[in-house]
């Protein structure tokens, strides 16, 4: 057996691909336009690990309410330095809900509201502001 991808339906696509690909970097790998099933599949993986991606559908006519995402659970992605990618993601404008206090995890939610956790590669980092001192925020 060999992991594929795991979808997320999303409502912006590139609200999305700026999410996973700018604050991420995440980088697309393959996209198709299905004009007769009125969809748009996009494929994203992580540059040093291509086999494993995440597959984002944008449904172009849904007004289906996604709902908080809580159901799908949390996607992982392993981050060499925790600490940047947080400050990254918060001047893209992004809210860090469970920031990185131990140096080694934190939470932030994609456009559509899907849990991402990020963990630090190896080793975490020593605790460090101005997470040390931020509070969880929402639901993560």
């Amino acid at each position: 057996m060999k992991f594929l991808h795991a979808m997320v339906r999303v409502r912006n696509l590139e609200e999305s691909l700026s999410f996973y690909c700018e604050g991420l970097g995440l980088r697309e790998v393959r996209r198709s336009e299905h004009p007769a099933g009125r969809f748009t599949l996009v494929y994203l993986s992580a540059p040093n690990h291509p086999e494993a991606e995440i597959e984002l559908t944008l449904n172009w006519d849904s007004d289906e309410d996604y709902g908080s995402a809580c159901n799908f659970g949390h996607l992982a992605f392993e981050v060499e330095d925790i600490h940047a990618t947080c400050a990254h993601l918060m001047a893209m404008g992004i809210t860090i809900h469970r920031p990185p206090r131990d140096g080694h995890m934190a939470f932030v939610r994609s456009p559509d509201r899907i849990s991402v956790e990020l963990l630090q590669k190896g080793e975490p980092l020593a605790p460090a502001e101005p997470w040390v001192s931020m509070p969880n925020v929402g639901a993560w």
